[in-house]
C-alpha cells in the first residue's frame, strides 16, 4: 500500500473533526484553571519538537517527505530521534491536544486517539517497513532501543 495523504493534512482533518465535535455535541464541555495556558504550553512544545526534528533532517541532508521514502539517504537516530522514532508525528499529536484543550470538549481526546490509531496503522507501519528494508539491522536496533511515540 502506498501512502497518499501527507501527515500535516491528516492532522488538519482531525483538527476539523475536533472543531465539529465541539460545535455539534451539546455536552462534553469542560474548563479548568490553566486550561488555556496548558494548551499554549503544548503548542509551544510541539513547535519546538518539530523545529528540532526538521533541523536534524536538514543537517544530515535527508528527506522529510513521508510519501516517497525512496529518497531517504540516512537514518536519523540522534538528538530528539533518540527519544522518539516519530517526533514530528508526536508534535502533530501535541498540536491536536492543544487544540482540543482550547476548544474545551472532552470528546476531542477520542479524536486525538483516532489520530494516533490512523498514524500507527496507515502511516508509521509503512514507513517502518520501508526503513527496515532500506537500513536493515541498523533500523531494527534503533526500533528496539527507541519507542515509537515517546
Amino acid at each position: 500500500m502506498r501512502i497518499k495523504i501527507i501527515p500535516p493534512l491528516v492532522m488538519l482533518l482531525f483538527g476539523g473533526v475536533m472543531y465539529l465535535v465541539t460545535r455539534i455535541l451539546p455536552f462534553g464541555q469542560f474548563d479548568f484553571f490553566g486550561r488555556k495556558e496548558l494548551a499554549a504550553f503544548l503548542l509551544g512544545l510541539a513547535i519546538l519538537m518539530m523545529f528540532l526534528a526538521l533541523f536534524q533532517f536538514k543537517r544530515i541532508k535527508t528527506t522529510t517527505n513521508p510519501i516517497d521514502l525512496t529518497k531517504t539517504s540516512a537514518l536519523v537516530v540522534q538528538g530528539i530521534f533518540k527519544y522518539s522514532r516519530n517526533p514530528m508525528y508526536l508534535a502533530m499529536l501535541l498540536v491536536l491536544l492543544a487544540f482540543g484543550l482550547r476548544l474545551g470538549n472532552a470528546f476531542n481526546i477520542l479524536v486525538a486517539s483516532g489520530f494516533v490509531y490512523y498514524m500507527n496503522h496507515f502511516q508509521i507501519k509503512f514507513e517502518e517497513q520501508a526503513l527496515e528494508k532500506q537500513f536493515g539491522k541498523q533500523y531494527r536496533v534503533y526500533k528496539k532501543n527507541t519507542r515509537r511515540w515517546f
